[in-house]
């Protein structure tokens, strides 16, 4: 799909419209004319810098979601900052993520991204989801409030506490 450039009187809400439904073609190509060597993307995961590494980012999300899909729920917009709310889903069945390997799990996940545009690139944008969610429907963390659920904490909790004895003597 191809995508005009914005046009000057295009808000910035405007431009990250045209570039969630981009996204959801999965060829990133046409996002690089809004991004730039110093954009600084702060995943959950890591801190992307430039075009170059958020490329990757998206190539290696797509690779592991080969199914990905993003929907703006809402989006909000003053002067440079534009937040949008966002619900994205996609299947686990292709590479790794983030050094998980593929789990075949459907991911439903919401999220929100602070973008701060200056002359129509993307300056900055910090993401945010909850990546507790992400590991129990992956597989990763089991589900809240199970057996194996209160197992963990119970170990995670008996570690605490001996670290925090330890630290006292």
């Amino acid at each position: 799909m191809v995508t005009a450039a914005p046009s000057d009187a295009t808000s910035n809400a405007d431009i990250l419209r045209s570039a969630f439904e981009i996204l959801n073609t999965r060829d990133i190509t046409p996002l690089r004319e809004w991004w730039t060597d110093a954009t600084v993307e702060r995943f959950p995961q890591r801190t992307c810098r430039g075009s170059e590494e958020i490329a990757r980012y998206f190539d290696e999300t797509f690779a592991a979601l080969p199914d990905f899909h993003i929907e703006i729920v809402c989006i909000a917009e003053q002067g440079h900052d534009v937040f949008v709310h966002w619900h994205m889903t996609g299947t686990h069945t292709g590479g790794a993520f983030n050094g998980i390997e593929a789990t075949g799990r459907a991911v439903a996940l919401d999220g929100i991204d602070h973008f701060v545009m200056r002359d129509g690139k993307v300056v900055s944008n910090f993401v945010v989801f909850d990546q507790m969610q992400f590991a129990r429907q992956i597989g990763l963390m089991p589900p809240d409030g199970t057996r194996a659920d209160r197992a963990v904490k119970s170990a995670f909790n008996a570690r605490s506490r001996l670290l925090s004895r330890l630290r006292r003597r």
